[in-house]
């Protein structure tokens, strides 16, 4: 499955579009991660436990959406458009959007 943020790839033609499809996950970080985050926060740095759960998020925001597109029967999804939210102290969400298509190689 191609996946691009781009409305075109590049030697490919897209053939049919099939729709939209999304992914969404919403993730806590508990209460020792944000304990250490503050703690990076004070001294400076970055904060891997925040970096890890963002990358979960995503991961798993993508994957949703890549299965909807493959059970719309596509081989690319294009025009994709990744958001972060905070919903509430500790709790974030992440969506993903895209149109579904058929590609041909040139």
């Amino acid at each position: 499955m191609i996946i691009s943020t781009t409305p075109n790839l590049e030697g490919y033609q897209i053939e049919q579009y099939l729709g939209v499809v999304t992914g969404e996950t919403i993730i806590g970080a508990n209460i020792f991660k944000d304990f250490f985050a503050s703690i990076t926060d004070i001294v400076g740095g970055r904060s891997s436990a925040y970096e890890k759960v963002l990358r979960e998020a995503k991961g798993t925001a993508m994957a949703e959406m890549e299965m909807q597109a493959r059970a719309f029967g596509a081989n690319a999804v294009v025009g994709i458009d990744l958001d972060y939210e905070t919903i509430r102290e500790g709790m974030l969400m992440v969506t993903v959007s895209g149109t579904a298509v058929k590609v041909l190689k040139k």
